[in-house]
């Protein structure tokens, strides 16, 4: 139930996403607990979206992005009251440059993302470069109990540089 009603509100929210960026949207990528689906009643969505034309700045990218949410907030609220799910949209948004240049939380995407919407398989393709370089540092993702980190470089040596 609890997975289900978390793929009824990805889908709601791929559509909002849609309609709002058009063609401007290159991708939406779901991560975290939800995209591992091990998400809990209590786990918020996290959300990675690329799009063209986005103003500078954080803080007017999540405004932009206030009328998605609010769109939102009635099937957020009936999980919330009907079905005991408090959960929220976390959401980070970049442009095809940004994505293209990677970022540390890719780390989080390259085995457990959950691509929803990718024009020509933009995200994919950087995902699958990240792959490749981690492939070929020899990097391990490590878990202890509910989490997890990346050794990049099991045999490093004093002075190796890591790229990624």
């Amino acid at each position: 139930m609890l997975k289900e009603e978390f793929r009824e509100l990805e889908k709601k929210l791929l559509s909002e996403i849609l309609l709002f960026h058009g063609e401007r949207l290159i991708s939406v990528v779901v991560f975290g607990s939800v995209a591992r689906e091990t998400q809990g009643f209590d786990s918020d969505l996290d959300l990675l979206i690329i799009a063209k034309g986005l103003p500078q700045g954080r803080m007017k990218r999540m405004r932009e992005f206030d009328p998605i949410e609010e769109k939102l907030e009635p099937v957020l609220k009936l999980l919330r009251e009907k079905k005991g799910i408090n959960t929220y949209i976390s959401t980070v948004i970049k442009s095809p440059e940004e994505a293209e240049k990677g970022s540390p939380l890719f780390l989080d995407m390259v085995e457990d993302a959950k691509i929803l919407f990718d024009r020509e398989g933009f995200f994919k393709g950087v995902l699958e470069e990240l792959r490749n370089r981690l492939r070929n540092l020899g990097a391990k993702r490590i878990w202890r109990g509910n989490a997890w980190y990346w050794d990049l470089k099991p045999d490093y040596k004093p002075g190796d540089v890591i790229e990624l």
